[in-house]
């Protein structure tokens, strides 16, 4: 079956890694389901992996890609709950956590296998498109704001980094369950769509805001932390999931941390549960994840590059004919 895949590790130009060409169909097990890929889409996951993060270079050759909707053996439509192990389904009770491509062959392909305990129905409102988008990028940003940062209607939030898969998915997800949103991005037409996505305003990055929030989405990581950090109202949460500009900032504030006692959340994806409460989410109130490009799947480096450079607003989906 055709895929796009990782081939080898390279930290410094990590799309040398990255094949196209065919690969072994997935391998049947017991308590496994083999789906029919529709749509996939990628995430920054995909560009870490093939530096070697979470992927050694003993686990490869490795079909990327986390996210998928597709149509399963029984001709039924599904998103796929894409971490693996957290709840012992299919691989065992002591098996660690572990995301799609760390261990297991991912979604790049035509097809893929994963414990039948992570396929879920896809709702009929969503086009497989729309729902491949949903189960890493989206549902990391649901449970920042809805399950670590504890917010509620009318309660404000600041979205650093306006563009990437989760910060555009938090706006929008914000935006929609009635919270009071702002967002930086370094790119005046990102600061824009943003407003269009529902932020109140959109700012520079480090500009201040007209008043501090009670939360912060931190996906950026040292360039914005400063910025987080002082944005907060006392007891306000930074919740951080990613940190594409690095993990070590210059000013790691720990003064005002301790001094108006913040709370500093880490985050990563989600569970099935909140996939699936996503999903109802999306498909109840018409919100839709915003995608930026469809490619088909033997395009799959011009997703990456686009990815890579960071000139994209939204979601970068692969699909299958």
């Amino acid at each position: 079956m055709f895929a796009a895949y990782a081939a080898r590790i390279d930290r410094d130009q990590p799309l040398n890694g990255l094949e196209l060409g065919e690969r072994p169909e997935p391998e049947v097990r017991p308590g496994w389901a083999t789906v029919t890929v529709k749509a996939a889409s990628l995430n920054h996951h995909d560009l870490w992996s093939l530096r070697g993060v979470g992927l050694p270079e003993e686990r490869l050759p490795m079909i990327l890609g986390c996210d998928a909707a597709g149509i399963d053996e029984n001709g039924n439509e599904v998103v796929l709950h894409s971490v693996i192990g957290q709840s012992g389904h299919g691989v065992g009770p002591d098996e660690p956590r572990s995301i799609l491509t760390e261990r297991y062959q991912g979604t790049f392909a035509e097809r893929v296998t994963v414990p039948s305990w992570n396929v879920l129905p896809k709702p009929k409102e969503l086009s497989f498109e729309e729902a491949a988008c949903l189960p890493t990028a989206w549902l990391t940003a649901y449970r920042m704001l809805f399950t670590n940062a504890g917010v509620r209607p009318g309660d404000s939030v600041l979205v650093q980094g306006a563009g990437g898969g989760v910060a555009t998915a938090a706006i929008a997800l914000g935006a929609a369950a009635g919270l009071r949103v702002f967002a930086t991005s370094r790119d005046e037409a990102k600061r824009k769509r943003a407003v269009e996505l529902g932020a109140l305003d959109a700012y520079e990055p480090g500009a201040r805001l007209p008043k501090r929030v009670d939360a912060v989405i931190e996906t950026v990581g040292a360039a914005t932390w400063s910025h987080s950090v002082k944005s907060l109202r006392p007891g306000g949460t930074l919740v951080i999931s990613g940190a594409t500009s690095g993990d070590r900032p210059s000013h790691a504030e720990l003064t005002r941390i301790f001094f108006l006692e913040l709370k500093i959340v880490g985050s990563t994806m989600g569970t099935k549960d909140e996939l699936e409460d996503l999903l109802a989410f999306c498909a109840t109130t018409g919100l839709r994840p915003v995608i930026d490009q469809v490619l088909p799947l033997d395009r799959a480096r011009e997703g990456f590059e686009k990815m890579a450079s960071g000139d994209l607003f939204g979601k970068i989906v692969l699909t299958n004919s």
